[in-house]
């Protein structure tokens, strides 16, 4: 039976109609005001219902190991409170699952959308051998906060959002008691974001009383376009069977933000499958592809949907993921677009689009690799 929210029920809630490769089933897009959810995050902070997603916690005396040497993030050697995002690869790699991970002391937390549950769990359970884990499917709630303030810090910790007197009232009253983890993630530029991992069966009781201590309910049609702004992919929606960690640059890891959610891909840790992938690419090669921010003509009668391809003068160069209303922006998507066509105007089923240059990453510089290889062909030195 598919998961179906308590939330539902709140006054107003609307799911997203009809099927979707977007991870939003069961939980509300919005409450009857989408673009008025998204602009009060300006102004206060509000709840997002994630509860859809599933969360797997991989505990034992190995668990810091086992799941270091599968994942693509460094999870050895980790302090409770810390908090990343990995991936698993296949041999060639290519992107096969995509989770959120807390680490409290005692497990590691693993969240994802439904639809990877089952074959993660799989995989994982198929991998343990002699290793001494325990694997759980939970019965937990994501809940997401997002308040105005930096991106890279927000109110799950100790201390909340500098001066937000809402967040502190959640915090005193409890809000978030019975939480089982929480965790920070660097978030857009003017937006804090913390997820909170409650049971599932108090779902609609946090939310009651975070509009008590003045929070908002927003629905995840608000959290989507802001995924949109800053470039996180789900997997379903924006990647596809040949997606690799580095169309994707929000998934590696630089160490912009070291004490918050931040970058799938640890640059510097030891094996895993599909690591030879994302060295050889990191040293010595470019993506073809980049996932990037589309502008879509809001004029347009009709709105292309994801999975669509996407055109340059009647050549295909990509395939579009998400696509969300903003409401500073209009119409914006996710699209996977050849390197070769960002420059230029692009067309998806009729609709023109664009991609937003503040999208692009920054300039790549010159690969370590390429250069090594330079210098072997001109007979100089490293230092040369």
């Amino acid at each position: 039976m598919s998961y179906r929210s308590s939330l539902l029920r709140w006054p107003g809630a609307v799911e997203l109609p009809g099927h979707s490769l977007i991870d939003a089933s069961g939980v509300a897009f919005h409450y009857g005001e989408p673009l008025s959810e998204q602009r009060h995050l300006g102004e206060r902070p509000a709840l997002v219902d994630r509860s859809h997603r599933s969360v797997v916690s991989v505990s034992g005396p190995d668990a810091a190991p086992f799941l270091n040497n599968l994942l693509s993030q460094k999870l050895i050697e980790v302090v409770p409170g810390f908090a990343a995002s990995a991936l698993d690869l296949d041999m060639q790699g290519h992107i096969l699952h995509h989770v959120d991970v807390s680490y409290d002391g005692e497990a590691f937390y693993l969240d994802m959308p439904s639809g990877q549950r089952e074959s993660l769990v799989a995989f994982l359970t198929a991998m343990v051998f002699w290793s001494e884990v325990t694997i759980t499917e939970t019965d937990l709630a994501i809940m997401t906060v997002l308040a105005p303030g930096s991106g890279t810090q927000g109110p799950g910790g100790s201390d909340p959002v500098p001066g937000d007197p809402v967040l502190s009232k959640v915090l005193a009253d409890g809000v978030f008691a019975d939480a089982v983890y929480q965790r920070d993630v660097a978030w857009c530029a003017n937006t804090a974001r913390t997820d909170v991992a409650v049971p599932r069966d108090q779902v609609t009781d946090v939310a009651e009383k975070f509009v008590r201590a003045g929070g908002d309910l927003a629905g995840l049609m608000a959290f989507t376009a802001q995924r949109v702004r800053v470039g996180e992919p789900e997997l379903a929606a924006d990647l596809d069977a040949k997606s690799i960690p580095h169309e994707v640059p929000r998934l590696i890891g630089r160490g912009e933000h070291p004490h918050v959610l931040s970058g799938a891909v640890h640059l510097n840790k030891g094996c895993y499958r599909g690591q030879e992938t994302v060295a050889r690419v990191e040293n010595l090669g470019r993506s073809p592809r980049l996932l990037v921010m589309l502008q879509l003509d809001g004029s347009a009668p009709t709105e292309p949907a994801p999975g669509a391809a996407i055109t340059a003068g009647g050549r295909t160069v990509g395939r579009l993921g998400t696509v969300v209303h903003d409401v500073d922006y209009g119409p914006i998507a996710l699209g996977l677009v050849k390197r070769s066509a960002l420059a230029g105007p692009l067309d998806i089923d009729g609709v023109a689009a664009s991609v937003d240059p503040d999208s692009l990453p920054a300039a790549e510089g010159e690969q370590a690799g390429r250069r090594a290889v330079e210098h072997l062909r001109r007979g100089l030195g490293p230092e040369d």
